[in-house]
């Protein structure tokens, strides 16, 4: 019986620990689409069963200012600095993704709905946003700093 019961956490241990790196909580490394280079690191976390995530660091291009604010960004958060902004919020889990957020993009000021991904057992996120439905939008893969 006890060889049984060891015999059956050894086969789902690895199970076991790859749901929990499902999640999208942690510290993620955002890359710019046109140079595939770093843009910013976001802090994603988990309250109540909702994920919301703030930019923590940036990575400005040379030439670019290295504290902006979000002046394209409507009501509360315009002027805002994008270091400390929250930029995704309101995600609960579905499955093996979350969806039901918006995400911010504070470069254009636009909000989006998104649906957020985990992939190859949570060392990437595909964050995937989109205007009307999810087939109209795009998706940025974000890779997972706090393994």
């Amino acid at each position: 019986m006890r060889l049984a019961a060891i015999v059956l956490l050894a086969f789902a241990a690895p199970t076991l620990a790859q749901t929990a790196n499902s999640s999208p909580a942690g510290l993620w490394q955002t890359f710019d689409d046109d140079t595939h280079a770093p843009k910013a690191l976001v802090e994603i976390v988990e309250r109540a069963g909702k994920l919301s995530g703030r930019i923590v660091k940036l990575f400005p291009a040379p030439g670019e200012d290295a504290d902006p604010r979000c002046t394209r960004c409507a009501g509360a958060r315009h002027d805002q600095r994008v270091v400390g902004m929250t930029i995704l919020w309101n995600f609960r889990r579905d499955g093996d993704r979350w969806d039901g957020g918006e995400v911010l993009d504070p470069e254009s000021g636009d909000v989006y709905r998104a649906i957020l991904h985990p992939r190859d057992g949570g060392k990437m996120l595909d964050v995937h946003g989109y205007i009307g439905i999810p087939l109209l939008g795009r998706s940025q893969i974000w890779t997972r700093l706090d393994d």
